[in-house]
C-alpha cells in the first residue's frame, strides 16, 4: 500500500531547467515545493576529468535507460509500433538537470512569427498554403508578451551573444555577457555570409564566455572550450544548466525538499481537481503518495504527455475524426546542410557546444516563400564544438568504409573538413501524432508512449532549398569538395538526429486548439500545469531551449498566481 505524505504547495514532476526554474520561483515566493527527479543526483563534481567519449558520447551515461522505458515507433498507422532498444534519433537525458545537462547550450528566442505563424502566413501567402492535413495555429502568446520571460532566462543563464540578429524580435537589454571567441573558421564563414549579402552574427551561448553571477546570486564560470559540451556534463561550471543556477537557488530558500529516484506514475485526481501525485521510489520499490495544492509536469516531452494519458485527464487525439488535443501537433526537426572538404587545416578538435556563427536570412518568413512550396525555414550555422575521435570520421564521398584507405582518408580530414547545417522547422501534420502504446509497457506496468511519426511533403521541400543554401556557403568559404545533405525520404529513429522533440501538450488560445492555457495551466483543471517543450504547437529553425526557458518562468508566474486566488487564468 502506498504510504501518504504531508501535503504541499506544489509538486514537479521532473527536475531539470523547467523543473528547477519552477522550484526557484515558487519557493522564492514562499511555497513549500517538492520536486521528484526519477534519475540520480549529479553535478559538476561529478564530471571532473571525465573526458571520456566512449562512456558518454557512445554509451550515454547520462541518457535514460530503454530497458525500464522507452518509446514506440512506426512511421504510419498501417505499421505495426516496435519499441525503440537503443538510443537513436534522440537521447532522452535522466537524473538532475534532465537533457539540460547534455545540451550544448544554443539559446535561440523564437521569431515573432512562431508565435502568430498562422495568422502571419494566411495574411501573406493565402490561407491553406500547405493544405488541409497542416495543423498549423498560433500559440496563444504572442511574442512581445513572453520577451520579459525570454529576458529573465537569459539572465538566470547567463546567455553570451552579440545582439547583431537584424531579424529577431526586440530585446528589452542586450545578453547578459558578449559573444564567445570568434575563431578563424567563424571569421571563414562570417566572410563568406557577407560576400552572398547574408546577416552573420555569433550562436547565443549558454557556454559562458566570462565569469558571471546571475540575479540570484549564482555563480557560472568561464567556457574553457575544450570540445566535451554535447552529451556531456560540465566539470568547469561553464556550461550554464538547473544544476548549477536554479536548482541552487530553491533549495537556499529552504522551501524545497529534492527527492531522487522518485518515478512518478500517476498523477490523482478528484472531481475536477488534481490531488496529487503518486510515485515510486525506484531504489526501494516503495509507493508514496504526494499531496499537493498544484501539480506542474516539468519533465520531458513524451512524460508530460504519457502521464496525462495514462491519468486519463484531457481527450487523446484522433487522427481519424481530428478530435481530442493531448498528443497531437507532434513536431521534430529538419536537418538541411552541407559538408566540405579542404585543403588546409584547422583546430577542429577545439570548441564549445555553442562556439558558432550562423545566419537566419533563410529562418522563419524572412524570405519570400510565394514561389516555394513550403512555409518556414531554418537557421544555418557553421559550429566548433569540437570533433572527438571515435565519432569523427569524416571522408570524401566514394571513400571506402574501411580498410587502409579509410584509415588514410580518415586522418587526412580530420582538421580539414566540417560542416555547415540548419535546424530546419517542422510543421505539425495530422499523421504525426503521440499515444499509448496498446501492447508493450515500461518496468511500472505502464503503457509506453507510441510515436506516430514520418517526413512530410513540407519537410523534403524545406531540406532541399536549405541545403542548397549551406552548400552556397561552403562554396563560398573555398571547400574544394562539397556534399550536400541528402534528400530525406522516410524517418528513421534509428541514426541519431536532434533531441528537439516538440508537442503533444500544445499552447493554445482556446481549449479548442490545445491542453494548455497561455500560463501552461490545463483547459481542463486548473491546478494542474504542464510545461515542456511538448507545449510547441510547431517546431521553429532554432534550439528549443531559449523559449522553453521562457514558458517554464511564465509558468512558475501562473502557479504563483493560482496559489494567491485560484481558478483560471485567463
Amino acid at each position: 500500500m502506498a504510504k501518504t505524505l504531508p501535503s504541499v504547495d506544489v509538486v514537479t514532476v521532473g527536475v531539470g531547467w523547467t523543473g528547477g526554474i519552477v522550484a526557484a520561483e515558487c519557493a522564492k515566493a514562499g511555497l513549500k515545493v517538492v520536486g521528484l527527479e526519477r534519475g540520480q543526483k549529479r553535478g559538476t563534481e561529478d564530471y571532473l576529468n571525465v573526458h571520456d567519449e566512449y562512456r558518454y558520447a557512445i554509451r550515454y551515461d547520462l541518457m535514460q535507460n530503454l530497458s525500464k522505458e522507452t518509446v514506440t515507433f512506426r512511421n504510419d498507422r498501417n505499421m505495426k509500433a516496435l519499441p525503440m532498444r537503443q538510443l537513436g534519433s534522440f537521447l532522452l537525458g535522466e537524473g538532475l538537470g534532465g537533457s539540460g545537462t547534455h545540451w550544448n547550450g544554443m539559446t535561440y528566442r523564437f521569431l515573432p512569427y512562431d508565435f502568430q505563424i498562422k495568422t502571419l502566413t494566411d495574411k501573406r501567402y493565402g490561407p491553406n498554403k500547405l493544405g488541409p492535413d497542416y495543423l498549423i495555429q498560433d500559440w496563444g502568446l504572442t511574442y512581445d508578451q513572453l520577451e520579459p520571460y525570454m529576458d529573465k532566462f537569459e539572465k538566470t543563464a547567463g546567455i553570451s551573444g552579440d545582439d547583431k540578429n537584424t531579424f529577431s524580435g526586440k530585446r528589452s537589454n542586450p545578453y547578459p555577457t558578449g559573444p564567445m571567441k570568434k575563431t578563424p573558421m567563424l571569421m571563414q564563414f562570417e566572410k563568406a555570409a557577407q560576400d552572398l549579402k547574408l546577416t552573420p552574427y555569433m550562436v547565443p551561448s549558454a557556454n559562458v564566455s566570462e565569469v558571471y553571477k546571475n540575479p540570484d546570486g549564482e555563480t557560472i564560470n568561464a567556457c574553457q572550450y575544450c570540445g566535451f559540451c554535447e552529451r556531456f556534463g560540465c566539470e568547469y561550471g561553464a556550461k550554464s544548466s538547473a544544476e548549477i543556477t536554479v536548482v541552487p537557488t530553491a533549495l537556499k530558500t529552504g522551501n524545497f525538499d529534492l527527492r531522487y529516484n522518485s518515478n512518478v506514475v500517476e498523477i490523482l485526481k478528484q472531481g475536477n481537481k488534481v490531488t496529487g501525485v503518486r510515485y515510486i521510489d525506484t531504489v526501494s520499490g516503495e509507493e508514496f503518495i504526494q499531496p499537493a495544492n498544484a501539480v506542474v509536469l516539468t519533465s520531458y516531452v513524451f512524460n508530460n504527455a504519457k502521464l496525462l494519458m495514462v491519468s486519463d485527464i484531457g481527450e487523446r487525439y484522433d487522427p481519424t475524426t481530428g478530435k481530442g488535443t493531448l498528443g497531437r501537433n507532434y513536431c521534430y526537426q529538419i536537418l538541411p546542410g552541407a559538408a566540405g572538404f579542404f585543403d588546409e587545416q584547422y583546430n577542429t578538435f577545439m570548441g564549445a557546444g555553442s562556439l558558432g556563427m550562423c545566419v537566419d536570412d533563410y529562418n522563419g518568413d524572412n524570405f519570400d516563400h510565394s514561389e516555394l512550396d513550403f512555409i518556414h525555414g531554418g537557421n544555418i550555422a557553421l559550429t566548433q564544438t569540437g570533433t572527438r575521435p571515435i565519432g569523427s570520421n569524416p571522408t570524401p564521398p566514394d571513400t571506402p568504409t574501411w580498410g587502409p584507405e579509410f584509415k588514410k582518408q580518415s586522418i587526412h580530414y580530420y582538421t580539414r573538413s566540417f560542416g555547415i547545417g540548419a535546424q530546419g522547422a517542422s510543421m505539425p501534420h495530422k499523421q504525426n501524432y503521440l499515444t499509448l502504446d496498446p501492447t508493450y509497457k515500461d518496468a511500472y506496468g505502464l503503457p509506453l508512449m507510441q510515436l506516430t511519426y514520418n517526413f512530410t511533403d513540407q519537410d523534403r521541400a524545406l531540406h532541399k532549398f536549405i541545403s542548397a543554401r549551406a552548400a552556397d556557403l561552403m562554396k563560398q568559404m573555398g571547400a574544394k569538395t562539397i556534399v550536400p545533405n541528402a534528400e530525406i525520404t522516410d524517418y528513421n529513429i534509428v541514426p541519431y538526429q536532434t533531441t528537439h522533440n516538440t508537442g503533444g501538450t500544445v499552447m493554445s488560445l482556446t481549449p479548442e486548439q490545445g491542453v494548455v492555457n497561455n500560463y501552461l495551466q490545463h483547459w481542463d483543471v486548473d491546478n494542474l500545469f504542464a510545461v515542456s517543450a511538448g507545449n510547441f504547437a510547431h517546431n521553429s529553425g532554432y534550439n528549443p531551449t531559449g523559449t522553453l526557458g521562457a514558458l517554464a518562468y511564465r509558468c512558475a508566474e501562473g502557479v504563483i498566481k493560482y496559489s494567491q486566488s485560484g481558478g483560471s487564468l485567463v
